[in-house]
């Protein structure tokens, strides 16, 4: 029975457009969502249990099952996230770290991406918004996903 109120306490965290994308039943839908609205710990802990009480009444492991595939997913999102974190910084800092990319990836452009750092670099001494630090960004994510 914890198991499945647990699973509820999940489901209250899931954007509307993920709760969605489940089907539940309208009373647990609806349960889930005013269990979003409330906001005092005795009312939401009331709220809890009657949508774990709900949660007997439907298939809680197919629940399950995709609220684990959606936790691996955001997981590998953010992990592919702080590689290109790391590499934008390490390419903004360090000039030897062009070369260390280069071999990672050799279909990369490493000359549009030096070119991409200059236009960085004259962005932020000229205190303008950074629209090239963006664009220096989603051009690493996309030679990181098609070079893994």
């Amino acid at each position: 029975m914890l198991a499945l109120q647990e699973v509820g306490e999940k489901l209250v965290t899931l954007s509307p457009q993920r709760i969605a994308e489940l089907d539940l039943p309208e009373k647990l839908l609806d349960a889930v969502q005013e269990a979003k609205r409330l906001t005092q710990f005795g009312a939401i802990r009331r709220q809890m249990q009657y949508i774990g009480k709900l949660m007997r009444e439907v298939d809680a492991e197919e629940i399950s099952e995709k609220l684990v595939l959606w936790d691996a997913q955001s997981k590998e999102n953010a992990a592919e996230l702080h590689l290109v974190e790391r590499w934008r910084t390490r390419l903004l800092e360090e000039e030897a770290a062009f070369d260390e990319f280069a071999r990672a990836y050799p279909d990369a452009d490493i000359t549009h991406l030096r070119s991409l750092v200059r236009s960085i670099n004259r962005e932020r001494h000229a205190g303008k918004p950074p629209r090239q630090f963006r664009s220096f960004f989603r051009e690493l994510r996309d030679i990181l996903r098609s070079g893994t």
